[in-house]
């Protein structure tokens, strides 16, 4: 196992800064129309602490160096990959050590699980918490809105991996900073993503750029990032609609009806650009040889014959597309797994980094109109809309058609290696749409094919699963931890990270009673009230 590579704190040399007021102008002539005043403030004093947030919502090495100012794959590892990565059921364990005892059979392991908090409120809330500060003295409410759209989208995946944190009320460099309750937050995400995306609604109407010096996501456009902001409010909503069905419905269709609309085009998809990373996820399957494909992307996607596959994945050394089951026992070492029998990931070194993509807004369009909110369409079209938006994504220029109308399932898994991994099909869920299907039929058909677009965008795929079950993933084989997590349900949340307990014992242990169940990886979060699972 990797160690943690150190992670260097550089915010860059500011000679100035500037900002807005909290109290954003409401706009008395046309609210879409931004003027010629606004479009020529543009704070690019705090444009240093705007590039870091983006480089640090995923730890990455760039430029070739290991020890860099954007984090590092090592990081990463614990950031992401030995947690969402696996329990969202795209990637599986196949390094040396994947024998013993690890996150993977739920056997949390030191501070493998510290990544995601640490990350965050050292990288993330600072430069924030700088921008608006700086912003507020030259009143450009379009750069902290802009700042704060990332802020949400980083602090919900932290939120959705522990639970309850510290955000409502958060000062930076504060010891006294209080975990608020995960419903608290989420209402304050909502406030916050209101609030900047009407700020932002004139900017993208006029064709204003913001920041763009400074922005390796979408160079300043306000438009795309008006799409990304109304997405990302889309699947807030949606993650809430089992706690709280009404506030759901209420925040989606504010999305629903912006003028702006929704990241839809593959160039609309939200990634990093512009350096050169090592994509984190190679490093580890091809450096390290430590990843492979999860049993699960292999029953759903040689079951779908998924024009994917082949741009997801390479072949093994018979030919074919296998996958490998979490937990599974390595007697032997990693001998039968790398580079034979398991399929690898088709990626570059220097592959993207991606944040978003714009083919999720169709199936969180599919589901908000299955569940009979205005989204302007039906849940069968979004739903085929998105599959074509998959495949303009990842490059595959014919077979959508006929994939939309396969009646394919998912398949019995067979464990390539030997190791008695072998599973029965976990689905009989069809590729094409049947509008008379019940509602929580074709509500798995819209979650299943999402799954399989978000690939890499695991923080997603592992909370998409925990709010709907769906897709029905293979569990661990090994589960050290069942006590208080159940095999079949699957871990539900990581643990607070140890160092907490060291340095602020007595904030978690208010969190914990927030949370209202022990600090473990079978309590439910807030949001995760499906009555189904």
């Amino acid at each position: 196992m990797k160690s943690i590579i150190k992670n260097t704190f550089i915010v860059g040399s500011i000679l100035a800064f500037a900002g807005c007021t909290d109290q954003f102008e409401r706009y008395n002539t046309n609210p879409y129309e931004a003027t010629e005043g606004m479009l020529q403030t543009d704070n690019l004093t705090v444009g240093s602490f705007f590039s870091q947030m983006e480089l640090r919502m995923v730890p990455f090495t760039a430029g070739g160096q290991q020890d860099d100012s954007y984090g590092s794959s090592g990081a990463y590892q614990h950031f992401q990959g030995l947690c969402s990565d696996w329990y969202s059921g795209y990637v599986a364990p196949t390094g040396t050590w994947a024998n013993g005892n690890h996150n993977g059979n739920y056997y949390f392991t030191g501070d493998w699980g510290n990544s995601m908090y640490k990350q965050n409120y050292t990288q993330i809330m600072p430069a924030w918490s700088k921008i608006k500060t700086n912003a507020e003295k030259n009143k450009t409410p379009q750069v902290t809105a802009l700042a704060t759209v990332l802020k949400v989208y980083a602090m919900h995946r932290v939120t959705d991996q522990y639970g309850p944190i510290p955000y409502v009320n958060y000062v930076a460099g504060s010891v006294n900073n209080t975990f608020d309750s995960q419903d608290k937050v989420y209402k304050k995400f909502f406030e916050e993503l209101d609030d900047a995306i009407e700020v932002l609604t004139p900017f993208a109407s006029s064709g204003a750029k913001i920041l763009e010096k400074f922005d390796y996501i979408y160079k300043g456009d306000a438009r795309k990032w008006t799409k990304f902001a109304n997405t990302l409010r889309l699947r807030l909503a949606l993650r809430v609609v089992y706690a709280d069905a009404t506030l759901a419905q209420q925040e989606a269709e504010k999305s629903l009806s912006n003028p702006i609309g929704f990241l839809e085009e593959a160039a609309d998809r939200a990634i990093i650009s512009g350096l050169t990373i090592m994509n984190p996820l190679w490093e580890q399957a091809y450096s390290w040889n430590e990843e492979r494909m999860s049993a699960s992307m292999d029953s759903y996607m040689n079951g779908y014959q998924d024009p994917r596959l082949s741009k997801y994945f390479t072949k093994a050394k018979d030919n074919g597309y296998h996958g490998v089951r979490l937990g599974i026992d390595l007697k032997d070492g990693n001998a039968d797994y790398i580079g034979e029998n398991i399929s690898n990931f088709n990626l570059a070194s220097t592959s993207n980094i991606i944040y978003m993509s714009a083919s999720e807004s169709f199936f969180l369009r599919a589901e908000a109109a299955l569940r009979g909110w205005n989204a302007g369409g039906t849940a069968k079209d979004f739903y085929e809309k998105g599959i074509k938006a998959s495949m303009a994504e990842w490059g595959v220029t014919s077979g959508a058609d006929t994939y939309i109308a396969s009646t394919s399932q998912a398949k019995a898994f067979v464990d390539n290696t030997g190791k008695g991994g072998d599973a029965a099909q976990p689905s009989t869920i069809t590729v094409a749409y049947d509008e008379n299907a019940a509602f929580e039929v074709n509500l798995e058909r819209i979650i299943t094919q999402k799954w399989i677009a978000n690939f890499l965008i695991s923080p997603e795929g592992w909370a998409e699963f925990r709010r709907t079950g769906y897709p029905k993933l293979f569990p661990t084989t090994r589960n050290s931890n069942s006590g208080t997590i159940n095999t079949n349900l699957q871990i539900r949340r990581m643990p607070y990270p140890s160092t907490l307990y060291d340095n602020n014992i007595t904030a978690v242990q208010n969190a914990v009673t927030l949370l209202g169940g022990g600090d473990n990886g079978g309590t439910k979060l807030w949001w995760d009230k499906n009555p189904n699972h």
